[in-house]
């Protein structure tokens, strides 16, 4: 059987997707480092892998699969082994007879096909698929994978040349030392296996921490950090020297906080990684915020909102000034909300421009500023300068003192449309907040259009949801107003491989609106309490955190608990 590299260059080549320059460069960095051929060609941005992954399935005559769409028995899956399946990178995906229908990476692989067949007994159909499809089904139908490999790695670090120090001890290495033993293989397998994990099971957030007797390893998944495998607590200096390595940290500093960042090509794709090392008691702490752009939907209309919910933020969006906050506590998803209404308002009529801290996401054709408040480049500082810039809509990142909202509540009497963030459990509450900032309430009532204060909720699980009956002492706590003849029942996931057996899957917004209408703005002028301009919301058609939140619950979109863990009675 001819080989897989045998018929890239003759494919690549005739079907002129290549040059020739390109395919030289790529055998020359196969020698270097080893591994597969396309993989090299992908890594290195000469041909994307969907497009690589559908010509050779057009050329060679494989069937083409996506993985995401099929749902594998767990009988199959356990035929062949896990340790088996990575190191292909197949996946057993159907029986028939004696024969296993495989999706293969590399379908040509006929060691990969002469060692699963001698090891099953089975006959072997291949089926093409991409790496990254096949690692991620891996991930969500093997529930020992993680441990497998951390288990690996870590026998690999054991019979290594490094020198792990002993915990009795108590003696780090030299910072020479250090720097050494983050440049070799285990601790950069480690380190690597631990981001990929992090981006495999759609986290957040990666903490890395150094407790008593142990490291521990938790990643933010759906907004709750779930523990994972860790490797021994000997590896957290190597460790975290790497993540400064890769973050241009100073590697010598153990005694003051540093920030970072760093960009690095995962499965595929591109993620940014911002990196916060605090130093502790224990040790130094790591937590690194995943910025997974091809997770991030900045579309309005797709974000989860309900429809009324868009059709008041599209409305105060349209206005030509003004001034909306997004509010809700850290994790919320503000920054994403006000990304999509920058992408809602523009146009090549209107020049935007943010100042945030830091850029998350670059958006074409809008002009994003960082705030450096080191070198004096603050909030308030760059509002300045960004007025004398001609903007029609600003962005700020998030008001945190009197003289950020002085000039934000300034430029939207001015002609501007200002976004901004305020961190404020309620709508209602970031108008009293403003006031207690110091802005004077005919300034509030002049420049504000509309307050959004958001939540997420973790959304049960499609595959493995439950229906329970609502008990009529939780329908009279609640105060629900539902029929009862109609058996009204609320959600539940009882765990399964593709949620990693957490009942929940995926997130989603609800958000209590507040349009700045004429009777709100009386009663701003006259400075009332928070609950008074809540209760005159609420009779204009405002709907609370709480309510939305129930309304899901019923609809079996997420879980009762889970409402009750995000949202308060009183929002």
């Amino acid at each position: 059987m001819v080989s897989l590299k045998e018929h890239l260059t003759e494919i690549l080549i005739n079907n002129k997707l290549i040059t020739q320059e390109q395919l030289d460069q790529a055998l020359e960095a196969q020698k270097k480092k080893g591994g597969r051929l396309s993989d090299i060609l992908v890594d290195l941005n000469f041909i994307k892998e969907n497009e690589l992954i559908l010509l050779l399935s057009e050329t060679l005559n494989f069937p083409l699969i996506d993985l995401k769409r099929f749902k594998i028995d767990q009988e199959v899956i356990k035929i062949i082994p896990v340790n088996i399946a990575r190191h292909y990178q197949i996946v057993p995906i159907s029986k028939m007879g004696d024969t296993i229908a495989m999706a293969m990476a590399d379908p040509l692989n006929i060691f990969a096909i002469d060692h699963v067949e001698a090891l099953t007994g089975y006959k072997i159909n291949p089926i093409i698929s991409s790496s990254q499809n096949i690692l991620q089904t891996i991930e969500a139908y093997y529930p020992d994978a993680t441990t497998g490999v951390i288990d690996g790695l870590i026998k690999e670090m054991a019979s290594s040349s490094i020198e792990l120090i002993k915990e009795e001890q108590q003696v780090l290495p030299d910072d020479q030392e250090l720097n050494r033993i983050s440049r070799q293989a285990p601790v950069i397998k480690i380190t690597n296996m631990i981001l990929e994990e992090g981006i495999n099971k759609k986290s957040s957030d990666i903490l890395i921490e150094p407790l008593n007797k142990k490291l521990r390893v938790r990643f933010r998944i759906d907004g709750v950090l779930q523990e994972q495998q860790a490797p021994p607590k000997n590896m957290h200096p190597p460790i975290v020297s790497r993540i400064k390595v890769m973050s241009d940290l100073n590697i010598a500093e153990h005694r003051l906080s540093q920030d970072g960042r760093f960009k690095a090509r995962m499965s595929g794709k591109e993620v940014d990684f911002r990196v916060s090392i605090l130093p502790s008691s224990l040790g130094e702490k790591v937590a690194i915020r995943i910025l997974d752009k091809s997770c991030a939907l900045l579309d309005i209309d797709k974000l989860g909102f309900a429809e009324e919910g868009i059709s008041k933020l599209k409305k105060a969006a349209k206005l030509p000034h003004g001034m909306i906050l997004v509010c809700g506590p850290t994790g919320s998803g503000k920054t994403t909300t006000l990304y999509s209404i920058l992408k809602f308002v523009d146009s090549p009529s209107k020049n935007i421009v943010t100042v945030e801290d830091p850029v998350e996401y670059q958006l074409e054709g809008i002009n994003q500023v960082t705030s450096r408040p080191k070198i004096g480049l603050t909030f308030a500082s760059a509002l300045r300068s960004i007025l004398r810039q001609d903007p029609n809509v600003i962005m700020i990142g998030e008001i945190r003192d009197y003289e950020t909202v002085d000039i934000a509540i300034k430029s939207a009497l001015t002609g501007h449309l200002v976004l901004s963030t305020l961190h404020t459990t309620t709508s209602s509450g970031a108008i009293v907040r403003l006031v207690n900032m110091g802005v004077e309430p005919y300034l509030i009532n002049s420049s504000l259009v509309c307050v959004l204060t958001q939540r997420l909720l973790r959304k049960v699980c499609t595959h493995c949801k439950e229906p329970h009956p609502i008990k009529k002492e939780i329908m009279d706590t609640l105060k629900l107003a539902v029929d009862t003849s109609k058996n009204p029942k609320f959600f539940k996931g009882k765990g399964c491989p593709r949620c990693f057996n957490t009942g929940y899957s995926g997130r989603i917004p609800i958000a209590e609106i507040l349009l700045v209408t004429l009777k709100i703005r009386e009663l701003i002028l006259s400075q009332p309490q928070e609950h008074l301009i809540k209760q005159q919301a609420r009779q204009e058609g405002m709907k609370t955190l709480r309510e939305q939140g129930l309304e899901m619950a019923l609809k079996g979109i997420t879980a009762l608990e889970e409402v009750l863990r995000v949202t308060a009675p009183d929002e």
